[in-house]
């Protein structure tokens, strides 16, 4: 009975063990794009494609914020958020008109709070205003940016990008122009994120420093 109970305890371990180090599959938790991007080749890039309306880019986002704080150094992360419909457009304006700023970190959560708590619905410069004055934007200057020739530009720019990536849903993550995660709880999202750029890191490593 000793033997039979060690037996079992030594298998649920082995079990255990092989669950918390799997590593990600390419076809089950990430795929390739059907045509690679240019990616920047001084770090690895992740791009994240977003939609404050999204309930799944709300529930991502406090995740993904604090795994930016803590990436490493030879990693970048950017956001574009994405235009399927003319009703998503306002919000993405007011995004590129808040980076431009240099304060889009400042509003971020209240923008993702507003919709998604507070059930305020964010589809015009006025209603965008509200939210954002109410944590410490300058109206005046918020509405200059958000009608600038620059952040109309960058709208622009994103909608070109969300056909040249094939973004089919939010929130969808591009790591090295390459690699696809999407469709994830959360955690599991962010797992995959650190695995995904692993495996970019490797193959960028020198030939006598690869492991």
């Amino acid at each position: 009975m000793k033997n039979l109970g060690l037996t079992l305890l030594v298998l649920m371990s082995a079990l255990l063990n092989n669950g918390a180090h799997a590593e990600a599959q390419l076809g089950k938790d990430y795929t390739l794009l059907a045509s690679a991007q240019p990616s920047s080749k001084q770090k690895i890039e992740v791009l994240e494609f977003f939609f404050y309306q999204c309930g799944h880019c709300f529930h991502l986002h406090p995740l993904i914020a604090q795994w930016e704080k803590t990436k490493a150094r030879d990693v970048e992360i950017n956001y574009v958020p994405t235009i399927f419909q003319a009703g998503a457009e306002p919000a993405a304006t007011a995004f590129y008109a808040l980076e431009g700023m240099g304060q889009i970190k400042q509003v971020d959560d209240a923008l993702y709070q507003a919709i998604h708590v507070q059930q305020v619905g964010l589809f015009d410069l006025d209603s965008i205003s509200a939210v954002v004055t109410k944590n410490g934007v300058d109206k005046a200057k918020f509405a200059a940016a958000y009608n600038s020739f620059s952040v109309q530009s960058k709208v622009t720019r994103a909608k070109q990008m969300l056909r040249s990536y094939n973004i089919q849903g939010t929130p969808t993550l591009i790591v090295d122009g390459r690699f696809v995660i999407t469709g994830l709880q959360p955690a599991d999202t962010i797992k995959v994120l650190d695995e995904v750029i692993n495996q970019v890191r490797k193959e960028r490593a020198p030939a006598g420093k690869k492991h």
